[in-house]
């Protein structure tokens, strides 16, 4: 129903990677679709590993929320992903496009202060090693992983609410392959500088912040690593930092480069690669370098699995 040049959008079209040959975009189905798997499975596991090993609970490992996260991420971005490359069908409801943006959101920005979070204790662990088990307890890490949720909550809300408030006039094709921010605000019709001004600051803020709070914590770690007179405790300790160090990388740095590039020198294309590397490669990987690496993590899958065979054994 349209009122002069504005037009109630009752839903929207996303062109994914409508632009590619159908052939590509089957190889591209197969491919996301076997990440997708991979990382409902991988996250999975290690979910149920940590709950069902009582040797895992141990303060670093109340961290693997991480994984929650990576499956909440996927569940809302890569099916509807799926669907465009799969089927004609491309259209998204209103309210389905408001709801991907929300979640999208909150899943970014709990990741971002979850990432901090398990950069303070890196640094706890290696800067104050005597008094770990008192400062790291269960209670203050499981306080510490909480409360990483909550700053998605305010950023996702105002934000999503805001942008779907305006008018949308014109088309109503979202050039990406979720509902993301930038390519929506492009459909509306309406004065959005002031919004503009608070996506910014909201962005900064959840991504930023982190970060420097990541970056204190590397430094500090590193001065106390470089006085390590031996080359093995420096090995040691940088080992317990690398997992975390390739998931921060891969995650920020698509990130940034999405939100704080110029948007001169970012084509929508480009955008939708970069996107495609914290929206579905990282939380493939994530089980991979952070978990699946580590001894306790493989002695943890070794005791479950083996555990499990005596229980069907023991079934006549």
């Amino acid at each position: 129903m349209a009122r002069g040049n504005w037009t109630r959008v009752e839903e929207f079209i996303l062109m994914s990677f409508s632009s590619l040959p159908t052939e590509i975009q089957s190889l591209l189905f197969l491919t996301f679709l076997i990440i997708y798997l991979v990382t409902l499975m991988g996250n999975s596991l290690i979910i149920l590993v940590t709950l069902a090993d009582p040797m895992l609970h141990s303060p670093m490992y109340i961290f693997l929320n991480l994984s929650f996260l990576e499956i909440g991420f996927n569940l809302v971005i890569v099916p509807k992903m799926l669907g465009t490359l799969l089927a004609s069908d491309t259209t998204i409801s209103f309210l389905g496009c408001a709801t991907q943006m929300y979640f999208s959101f909150f899943f970014g920005g709990a990741e971002c202060f979850l990432l901090a979070t398990m950069a303070y204790d890196r640094y706890v662990a290696i800067c104050s090693p005597l008094h770990y088990a008192v400062i790291m307890n269960q209670r203050t890490c499981a306080k510490l992983a909480i409360a990483s949720w909550f700053p998605g909550f305010p950023v996702a809300t105002v934000q999503t609410t805001w942008l779907f408030s305006f008018p949308f006039c014109g088309t109503n094709k979202v050039n990406h392959f979720f509902c993301d921010s930038p390519p929506v605000l492009r459909l509306v019709c309406a004065d959005t500088a002031l919004f503009e001004i608070y996506a910014i600051v909201g962005t900064i803020l959840v991504i930023m912040i982190p970060c420097l709070l990541i970056l204190c914590s590397y430094t500090r770690i590193a001065a106390t690593v470089l006085k390590i007179p031996s080359a093995k405790g420096k090995h040691k300790a940088f080992s317990t930092c690398s997992s975390h160090l390739l998931v921060v990388s891969l995650f920020y740095v698509s990130l940034s480069l999405i939100y704080f590039w110029p948007k001169s020198n970012n084509s929508p294309e480009s955008k939708k690669l970069l996107s495609l590397s914290y929206t579905v490669v990282t939380p493939m990987l994530n089980p991979i370098i952070y978990s699946l690496r580590k001894n306790e993590v493989k002695n943890a899958l070794g005791r479950t699995f083996r555990k499990a065979l005596d229980l069907r054994n023991c079934i006549p």
